[in-house]
């Protein structure tokens, strides 16, 4: 990324990409196409010692950062993830661990060990598959029931949550939020493993039943949540911003390279002018998206009051220019590039995947408008 890292996080940096370029290529995201994991457990135990899982937990409770800036330190290990179109669930393991720790009791907290050592799987549940899916839109409900809660609705399409052993569910109780912490093997509980886009990730639906739980299932306060929940999504976004922009920079490296090497009429294709123009149009998207994904993150980390206007200005431009950018660099492949055979696709599916999870362009567009509107209003 575009950031001013120090050496320590250059070397954490260096560490994760290495582990990737040797677990992460190509040829084995192919060989994983049909697994149900979609990963190999040793290849995700590997990941959590060098430290994705433990980032945005507190040092008393086993986890710390590189920098002392949690989420720019994972914003950097998320664009490798998409520079490699990586499997493995980064996003909700470490959005479930951050949560644990900052709201979790002691009780709740022994699930951390499992979690930073990569033995545990956790899946956060927020997103339900109602019309229109908006951020904020949660039907699923959570009541107090003698002395427990009982949870019902349906959560979907959830990332790992077919290969999760725990879940963290967002649901609502009166007029706020309430987050749960529910073991899979619940009874009440269906987890249903759904076909996706992006070949190195999994889904699922998962439906809650009148599932009883007891009060110590509550992270937090019941009907309490809200500010933790939208913590939670600040961080999930600025990780997959992050994630994108990765994904949008191997696609360009690999398409400039093509346009050097291959031939039409006795010249490379990067000479003709209006590739170049086109290369120039890529360029731009790419570096302003490094930007806006870079300030989002920091925003985040500091907890600024603008955070979401940077956060849904990311989602508006790099949900779309990333994915015009990953369709110019097949279209400037030519055939090859629609071919299942090329690895262009890996990218264009984690992109297109990306830009339309935790709210889609028009979303974020409404909601910034929405915000300048009320700027103004207040002026």
């Amino acid at each position: 990324m575009e950031l001013e890292i120090t050496e320590d996080q250059q070397f954490f940096v260096e560490t994760t990409r290495r582990f990737l370029d040797e677990r992460s290529t190509t040829a084995a995201l192919r060989d994983m196409r049909d697994d149900p994991i979609g990963f190999a457990p040793d290849y995700w135990k590997q990941g959590a010692e060098l430290g994705w899982t433990s980032l945005l937990v507190s040092e008393d409770d086993g986890g710390g950062t590189i920098s002392g800036r949690a989420v720019p330190d994972l914003a950097l290990v998320a664009f490798e993830f998409g520079k490699h179109a990586a499997p493995g669930p980064l996003v909700p393991e470490a959005v479930v661990a951050g949560a644990i720790s900052r709201r979790g009791t002691d009780e709740q907290k022994a699930a951390l060990e499992g979690l930073l050592s990569g033995e545990l799987i956790a899946a956060w549940c927020y997103g339900e598959p109602t019309r229109p899916a908006r951020l904020g839109n949660l039907a699923t409900e959570a009541v107090a029931s003698g002395d427990g809660v009982r949870l019902s609705g349906v959560k979907g399409p959830v990332e790992a949550g077919a290969q999760a052993q725990l879940l963290l569910v967002t649901a609502r109780t009166g007029d706020g939020l309430t987050q749960l912490l529910v073991p899979a093997d619940t009874p009440g509980v269906k987890i249903t493993p759904l076909d996706g886009l992006d070949l190195t990730r999994r889904y699922a639906t998962v439906e809650f039943t009148n599932v009883e739980l007891p009060a110590s299932a509550v992270l937090g306060e019941l009907g309490g949540a809200d500010a933790d929940v939208d913590w939670q999504l600040q961080v999930a976004i600025a990780l997959q911003l992050a994630e994108m922009v990765g994904a949008m920079d191997r696609a360009f490296a690999m398409t400039v390279e093509w346009s050097f090497d291959r031939y039409s009429f006795g010249r490379p294709l990067a000479s003709y002018q209006e590739l170049k123009h086109r290369f120039a149009d890529m360029k731009l998207w790419l570096e302003a998206s490094h930007a806006i994904a870079d300030a989002a993150a920091a925003k985040v980390e500091d907890g600024e009051p603008e955070a979401w206007d940077y956060l849904s200005a990311g989602k508006a431009y790099i949900g779309h220019y990333g994915v015009e950018l990953m369709h110019d660099c097949v279209q400037m492949h030519g055939g090859i590039g629609v071919t299942f055979e090329h690895d262009l696709h890996l990218f264009l599916r984690r992109v297109t995947v990306d830009s339309l999870q935790f709210g889609s362009v028009t979303e974020h567009r409404e909601r910034l408008t929405a915000a300048l509107e009320a700027q103004e209003e207040a002026a």
